[in-house]
This record gives C-alpha cells, structure tokens and sequence, in this order.
C-alpha cells in the first residue's frame, strides 16, 4: 500500500508541472457569416491575428492561450447556447464578444460565471458595473469593450452638429433624426441622442426605419427629404448603410450624415464611392492603417499573421480589434504578475490596474482607455473623422484608393465628454 501511495504521489507530483503549463481558454464570438459580417470579419480578425501573436512572441504566466472561436451568424441564440457549452466544458477565463443583442443577453450569465466578456457591442447598458445608474436595468461587473459607448459616441456627433450648424451661419432650429433597424443594436442610442439633440436645440423629427440588410431605401430617402432633416444618424452596419447612401443620393437628399461606429469605415467608402462622401463617424483608435505611430510597426507585425506578405490594407475595424484584445491580454498579465492566478475575479481587476491605459508598444494606435470599478465607460474622448471620397472607387483596390487620395480619412475634431452620473448605463 505504501509503494501504491508513494507512485500515486510521484505521479502527480510529475503532472503538476503540465497542468500548470495548459493554455488558458479564451471565447471567441464572432460574426464572420450574418448580417452584420461585412463589419464583423476585419474586427474578429483583428482579434484572432492579436490572440495569435501573442501566443507566438509571449506568454502570459508561461502559459498560451487556447482561442475558441465560433462564427455564430449574428444570432442570439447560437450565441448562448455556445455560451453555455463552454461552460459546461473549457470554462473560459475571459471572452472576446460581438452583437449587442447576444451581449446584453449574456450580461447576466458572465455576472454569475464571473467572466470578463470583452464586446464588439458598445451599448451603454454594459457600462454600469453596480447597476445603481439612474438609468441602469442591471449590473455589468463582467461587462468591457473598448472605445465610447454607442450613446457616447452619438452624443458627441450632436454636440459636433450644433457647432457645426452654428459655424455655417445658419437660422433657426437644425433638424435631427435616427434612422435604422428596430434592433437592440442600432436602438441602442436611440433614446440617449434623442434626449440630446432636445437639449442641444435641435428640432427631433420621427425616427426613419431601414433592415440591417442591404436592400432598396428609396422610400427612406424620400421620406428624409420629405423631412427636411439636416442630421441623420445612421444607426446599422455598412452594409446596409451604403444602400442608403446610394439611394440618398440618387433621389437628391441634402443631409449630414452621422455614421455610428460600425456604419462607416475604408471598405464602405469604397463600396458606396462618392455616395459616402462627408459622412462623419466616430473612430476609436488614435491612428488609422498607415499612419506615422509608433505602435503601427506592431499592428503591422499582427497583421502578418493572417497575410504573411503584408499587403493587406487593413480598415479600422480590424485596428480596433487588435487593441480590445491587446486589453483583454494586459489584463491577464496583470492577474498572472508574481504568480497569481488567472481566473476570471482577477482578469476583472487586471481592466482596473493602469490608468491612461495604452498597452504597451501600441502607442499612438490604441486610445487611452480608463475603467473602475464603478463605471465602465472606458473613454469619454470621441474622434470623429470624415470620409472623403472624391473620384471614381471601382478601379483599384481600398489600398490602391488611399494612397491615390480617391478616398481619405480626415480627422474633423475629437469631442471630451463629461462624465455625467445621469449618461452612465444609457
């Protein structure tokens, strides 16, 4: 019996050291084949390429990490009960999101689990980790996404669109409507930028329905036009944004358009040519591909996972990707420093450990971002930049495109936020 006890004690004495070196499980949900693919692909991609060059240059704790990643087609559903096989098996310490609906859905599951799901959703509903918000339906202690809230975001656009009505000399009250899908994600800052644009002066006029697919919008823009609105909001992804673009321009609306942070980027422009051009919308890195910044020769190094001669040209969503996920792994750093354990209490704290937080060697790419314990807004700084597109876009690549100048990403302004108690979790 001794012998027996003494070989079962070496045997786990021999296993200990292999358990300990098991890669962390890390979620992955994306939206690579569903409706709002044309904007999900480059973010989750971004993701993945981040998660892989870290598991190929570092270690966190000694350890890699085993990124599971499930293609859930924008459906909520599929996005549970995946949700909930991983718990049932892997048990991830932390999870890369996507959808506002799927993510709002699981806001109490992560809360209960206690792990940290780092979104591609920005609803301010994920913002309040206490849920004693004024305006708040429950907590979100588990709740992360980097960059402003979509509410945030807008607010910003508005504050933009009274100056800018403003510095054009114009009379009387500007006209504010929100145009999309009757979905969680693009109502998300319905209520928020409506109650604003109130505020702010503007005339609020009915809000203007269009799918999240693309389609004919004609109706929608001559409705628009019928409106006199001065301000419109897109509210859903590209895709079905450049069908309204095109439509806007074919029947002659005159109107600024207001892009939410999904609804515009290279690939769009493109994609909808001189349709898009003047659309303003928020941008949450500090820098775009190609730019002059210390931290791109990095994102240059991660993209070189999944396009190894290096040509891409990648959009800003795929820069953004690289950065929630550069998060989400400083995170794991921190809760793994001298030791520690990497569990999802601790990954927690780790978004809560640096302030002004860049991760390092991503400098002048990835916004500084700031998160506590009670609030979850991690910036309240908005960039907002322009698409301008000013030739024909069906020749040559978006890379060919931008270096021609045919299209260009300028930099309007960049709008702070206060921290107001009332905006927090709305």
């Amino acid at each position: 019996m001794k012998k027996t006890i003494l070989a079962g004690a070496l045997s786990l004495a021999m296993a200990a050291p292999a358990m300990a070196q098991a890669p962390y499980p890390i979620g992955h949900i994306a939206d690579y084949s569903g409706a709002t693919s044309d904007v999900g692909v480059p973010y989750g991609r971004g993701v993945q390429d981040a998660l892989a060059w870290v598991n190929a240059n570092r270690r966190i704790g000694g350890r890699t990490m085993n990124v599971m990643t499930m293609d859930y087609g924008y459906q909520a559903q599929r996005a549970i009960a995946q949700y909930q096989s991983w718990m049932g098996r892997e048990r991830p310490v932390a999870i890369q999101g996507w959808g506002t609906a799927d993510t709002e859905a699981l806001t109490t599951f992560v809360t209960r689990d206690r792990v940290p799901y780092i979104s591609g959703s920005y609803s301010a509903a994920l913002t309040d980790p206490t849920g004693r918000a004024p305006r708040a339906e429950k907590a979100a202690p588990f709740n992360f996404f980097y960059g402003p809230s979509y509410s945030d975001a807008l607010r910003a656009m508005l504050i933009w669109a009274r100056d800018d009505w403003q510095a054009r000399g114009q009379q009387g009250r500007p006209r504010y409507v929100h145009m999309g899908a009757n979905h969680p994600y693009p109502n998300s800052p319905k209520a928020a930028g409506e109650a604003l644009a109130a505020e702010l002066g503007f005339e609020v006029l009915p809000a203007i329905q269009f799918a999240l697919t693309p389609g004919d919008y004609t109706a929608q823009c001559l409705t628009l036009k019928n409106q006199g609105a001065n301000y419109a909001y897109l509210g859903n992804t590209a895709g079905s944004n450049i069908s309204v673009l095109r439509a806007c321009q074919t029947v002659g609306v005159q109107v600024q358009f207001l892009g939410n942070v999904w609804g515009m980027d290279e690939n769009a422009m493109k994609a909808a040519g001189t349709a898009a051009n003047g659309v303003v919308f928020p941008v949450r890195t500090a820098a775009v591909w190609g730019a002059d910044a210390p931290g791109m020769a990095q994102v240059r190094a991660i993209s070189r996972i999944s396009d190894q001669a290096g040509n891409a040209y990648r959009p800003v969503h795929y820069v953004a990707g690289v950065c929630a996920a550069m998060l989400m792994v400083e995170a794991m750093e921190s809760a793994a420093a001298n030791g520690g354990q990497v569990t999802g209490v601790s990954i927690r704290d780790g978004f809560y450990a640096r302030q002004n937080w860049v991760p390092a060697g991503f400098e002048g790419v990835c916004a500084p971002s700031n998160f506590t314990a009670e609030d979850h807004r991690g910036t309240l700084a908005v960039g907002l930049y322009r698409a301008v597109v000013r030739g024909d876009t069906t020749q040559g690549s978006v890379d060919e495109l931008m270096r021609a100048g045919t299209m260009r990403l300028e930099h309007v302004t960049t709008v702070n936020l206060d921290r107001r108690r009332d905006w927090l979790g709305w």
